[in-house]
């Protein structure tokens, strides 16, 4: 940006530390946000912990790097199921808390960007709102409709898909992927039965709390432009926190776009044209050019780059095996006799692949994690 557009290395530095710092810790505490989350839902609808606090608050992290290093934001819901999986927990039961933390985001998402589409087409931003509202309620739809099928019968996958995996894995093992699959699939749909009939006080008291983290978790997003706009504006008048979390949720709406990694540049784009308040296509000089620019790429690097930081350490904490790292140090001074005798050992392979592997169970590669 600083290359192809007026931006200066000056005007990124002109925010100043306390305002950048606060911008990053308010999404930080997003992050945090939905990783409790993840440990309520686990602890609500599992009935106990599967592992400690902190691995929990890390697998939930190091799964979020996943997710905001891919397209649409995919990905980190499969870290999450492998994780749980691996920890004992079954596929069902995985699939389940990974799934409705899906709804939860999307739920409180695609209402926000509903929402702040109309607040954009009512005060002038026709097409920035229209392109908002027509990416929401598909969304919406298509979840809402998932949610209401998978708790009326038992869903599996579709004719065409179990082909295509029949195709390519073929034999025992292609069969056996689709069998677990749908086995899986259906215990999904059970626990969907079970809680989406909100028969129970304490199902609904776990879902209202989770749609309270949520939108609190998007609230704080909206906290850290606000910080910024506020503290430098750059042209940008000074905005409420409503204001500034529908530009948020617009932003995310936009970014949620399977074109590029982390919705790099549509984010950018999404919370720029809801600022201006765009109501035709510009140009792209239009958009290098406009002041808000700068202040909006600073936002973008204490919303997206810093915890990026963060997630990534959370996935190395995650994945990096300490003990197999002194058991390679020790074989290494010990010489290659020693080396040898350790590769003999039963268990010896599956040991250097145990990775975050709980109460120290044997015979289980770990490499899911």
């Amino acid at each position: 940006m600083v290359f192809f557009t007026h931006i200066t290395v000056d005007d990124l530095l002109s925010v100043g530390v306390i305002p950048f710092v606060l911008s990053s810790a308010a999404v930080i505490g997003k992050v945090l946000l939905q990783a409790y989350r993840f440990k309520y839902f686990i602890r609500k609808f599992i009935g106990h912990d599967v592992s400690s606090f902190s691995m929990t608050i890390s697998a939930r992290l190091g799964s979020e790097f996943v997710s905001q290093t891919t397209p649409s934001y995919i990905g980190g819901e499969i870290v999450r199921f492998a994780w749980l999986t691996r920890r004992g927990v079954p596929a069902g039961k995985a699939a389940w808390i990974t799934t409705i933390e899906i709804i939860s985001d999307v739920f409180v998402g695609t209402i926000l960007g509903i929402i702040s589409g109309v607040f954009a087409v009512l005060n002038g931003g026709y097409l920035i709102g229209t392109i908002v509202i027509l990416l929401s309620i598909p969304t919406f739809t298509f979840w809402f409709l998932l949610m209401f099928f998978s708790a009326k019968r038992n869903l599996k996958l579709p004719n065409l898909l179990d082909r295509i995996i029949q195709k390519i894995l073929r034999g025992e093992r292609g069969r056996n992927l689709v069998t677990s699959t749908n086995s899986a699939i259906a215990d999904l749909c059970q626990m969907s039965r079970e809680n989406f009939t909100f028969s129970s006080s304490a199902v609904i008291k776990t879902f209202a709390i989770g749609i309270a983290i949520t939108v609190v978790a998007f609230v704080l997003q909206g906290i850290s432009f606000m910080v910024l706009v506020n503290a430098v504006g750059n042209g940008i008048p000074p905005v409420s926190l409503f204001d500034s979390v529908m530009a948020t949720s617009a932003s995310t709406v936009l970014a949620t776009l399977p074109i590029t990694l982390g919705g790099s540049g549509l984010a950018e784009l999404g919370i720029w044209a809801y600022v201006a308040n765009l109501n035709s296509i510009p140009s792209l000089q239009d958009i290098v050019t406009d002041s808000h620019l700068s202040v909006i790429v600073v936002w973008r690097i204490a919303s997206y780059h810093v915890p990026l930081v963060i997630m990534w350490i959370a996935l190395m904490k995650l994945t990096i095996n300490k003990d197999a790292i002194s058991v390679r140090k020790k074989n290494f001074n010990n010489g290659p006799s020693d080396s040898n005798t350790a590769n003999r050992h039963p268990h010896g392979e599956d040991h250097r692949f145990k990775l975050g592997n709980p109460n120290g169970s044997k015979g289980q590669p770990a490499r899911d994690d």
